[in-house]
C-alpha cells in the first residue's frame, strides 16, 4: 500500500469535505473548499460554472442538497492522488426518483434504476479545490432510463459500470 504524503492526505480530507458538504446540502462549506477561481465541468453536458459567482451559482440551483435521491450508493473503484490532483473512479448506482437537474436536465423522474461509471479529476490549488472535471457515459444513462433504445448503436447500460466492477464480465463483441 503506498503511503501518502502529508500533503496527499490534506488534498484527499478536503476533498471528502467537498463532496460530504455537497450531499448535505452544505453550500457555504462547500464554498470553503473551493479556491478563489474554480471552475466546475460536467463534460458530458457542459454544465457547471466559472469563476465563483459561477460555481456557486450552479452550485445553489442545481447541485448542492439536490445531487442524487436518497438511495444513492458510491461504490469507489480507484484512486490516484498526485502532487496537486486526485483521479477518483467509482460507480453510482440510484434510483431516478427526484429530478437530477444536474445530470437530466427537463427530465422528470422515471423512477428506473442507474448504474453509472464516472471519472472525477479534481485539481488543487495549494490547499482549496481549483477545478472540478466530471466524466460519465451520458448515453447509458439515457438507455437505463428509457429516453434512448439501444437498438443498433454503440452504446451499452448499466452493463457498462458493471464491467468497471468486475473486469471479468465478458466484453462486447463487435
Amino acid at each position: 500500500m503506498n503511503k501518502l504524503t502529508p500533503s496527499q492526505q490534506a488534498m484527499l480530507r478536503l476533498f471528502q469535505q467537498h463532496v460530504n458538504a455537497e450531499l448535505k446540502g452544505d453550500i457555504e462549506t462547500t464554498m470553503a473548499t473551493m479556491a478563489d477561481h474554480p471552475h466546475l465541468n460536467h463534460v458530458p453536458l457542459m454544465t457547471g460554472g466559472v469563476g465563483r459567482e459561477g460555481v456557486r451559482d450552479f452550485y445553489v440551483n442545481h447541485l448542492v442538497g439536490k445531487f442524487f435521491p436518497p438511495d444513492v450508493e458510491m461504490i469507489n473503484v480507484s484512486r490516484t492522488i498526485g502532487e496537486d490532483q486526485i483521479v477518483e473512479e467509482m460507480v453510482i448506482r440510484f434510483t431516478h426518483t427526484a429530478v437530477i437537474d444536474w445530470m437530466l436536465p427537463g427530465v422528470p423522474p422515471t423512477g428506473r434504476r442507474v448504474e453509472m461509471a464516472v471519472a472525477v479529476i479534481v485539481k488543487f490549488e495549494g490547499d482549496k479545490i481549483a477545478h472540478e472535471h466530471i466524466y460519465w457515459d451520458q448515453a447509458g444513462v439515457l438507455v437505463q432510463l428509457g429516453l434512448v433504445d439501444p437498438a443498433g448503436l454503440p452504446v451499452s447500460g448499466a452493463e457498462s459500470a458493471r464491467k468497471v466492477l468486475d473486469p471479468k464480465l465478458p466484453s462486447r463483441v463487435i
